[in-house]
């Protein structure tokens, strides 16, 4: 799948922080709007706090490294969750701000009737979504997968590769057995043997072929965008949008700096994670993990994906993606090159 390019360049412009003051002060005399807008802005600094979920090693660590967590005009207050699944449900709660979690993960709990939307997001080649057996493995291709017992996400990357790989290889879906296993619990069960492959996403790919020999059989090129968005809820769209705004634009800034200096990037993620520092530069390189714009092209690529998702059972209803996301965020960097 390819990559825009014009995203490596992409420069993403500020957003007025507030219209409805600067209306207010048009008449008043030019020093007292500067004091007043002053005033303000110092205001929201000490009021406006952003409660944002994230993974160790995740959005904190690059915003930290890159240098973009500095001079904050509002406060981050953070909290850490050992996976996608339980921010979004902090989201659908109240209990967060703002997340980060892949398409479909977003997709299923919006389509629960979460008050959430997609804002912006990355994306990752298409191969860092791959389906792995066993080194001594017969399985040599997805053609082999018929009869086999297949481990991944419910709701997520990993059921939607499996069903997807499936069907490409023209394999029913009854025709293998699915287990529902998160990353952690399923490797387990590889080096096991008790499931015959498992479907998962990068770094436990690089982690897998290069600690623990396993081969990679099927990739999600051409089969899924691979796409991780950035989640606000309703209600922090409406009454924080320029903290949520200036967020966002700073891990777009952080994201493309990290493309230029994956080396440093893996080693500090190593530090927090004590993961191997060869398996994350692996892992970044395959990635190369780039921000998106949400325009026209992502909306309809991840349309597809989840009307294909509908298909498979993955998601309960057809859903309108349109009205999943909101495009204002990223608008401005459309036109950027």
């Amino acid at each position: 799948m390819s990559k825009d390019n014009k995203k490596h360049h992409m420069s993403i412009n500020s957003h007025s922080h507030d219209r409805s003051l600067t209306r207010r002060l048009a008449t008043s005399l030019f020093a007292a709007a500067i004091t007043l807008s002053t005033a303000a802005a110092s205001f929201a600094a000490d009021t406006i706090v952003l409660r944002v979920g994230d993974q160790k090693g995740g959005n904190r660590s690059l915003l930290d490294i890159s240098g973009y967590a500095k001079d904050l005009p509002y406060k981050i207050e953070w909290s850490e969750f050992p996976a996608a699944a339980p921010i979004l449900e902090a989201l659908n709660a109240g209990a967060l701000d703002v997340g980060y979690t892949g398409d479909l993960s977003f997709l299923s709990v919006y389509a629960a009737g979460a008050p959430i939307k997609a804002i912006g997001g990355t994306r990752s080649d298409a191969k860092t979504q791959a389906i792995l057996v066993r080194q001594d493995s017969p399985i040599r291709s997805a053609a082999d997968l018929k009869g086999k017992r297949l481990a991944g996400t419910r709701g997520g990357w990993g059921q939607f590769l499996i069903d997807a790989t499936l069907e490409k290889a023209q394999i029913k879906l009854d025709d293998a057995t699915f287990a529902p296993l998160g990353p952690v619990d399923a490797k387990i069960a590889l080096l096991a043997g008790s499931i015959d492959a498992w479907a998962v996403w990068e770094p436990y790919v690089s982690f897998a072929t290069l600690k623990d020999k396993a081969r990679v059989i099927a990739d999600g090129e051409g089969l899924t965008p691979t796409i991780t968005f950035i989640v606000a809820s309703d209600s922090a769209i409406a009454s924080k949008r320029a903290a949520v705004q200036d967020l966002v634009q700073r891990l777009n800034k952080a994201r493309l700096w990290s493309l230029d200096h994956l080396g440093d990037y893996a080693k500090n993620t190593a530090e927090l994670t004590k993961l191997p520092e060869d398996v994350l530069f692996s892992a970044y390189t395959a990635q190369r993990t780039s921000p998106i714009v949400i325009d026209e092209n992502v909306v309809k690529e991840v349309q597809e994906a989840s009307d294909r998702a509908t298909r498979y059972g993955i998601l309960p209803k057809k859903l309108d993606v349109s009205q999943a996301v909101d495009r204002s965020f990223t608008a401005a960097a459309a036109g950027s090159n």
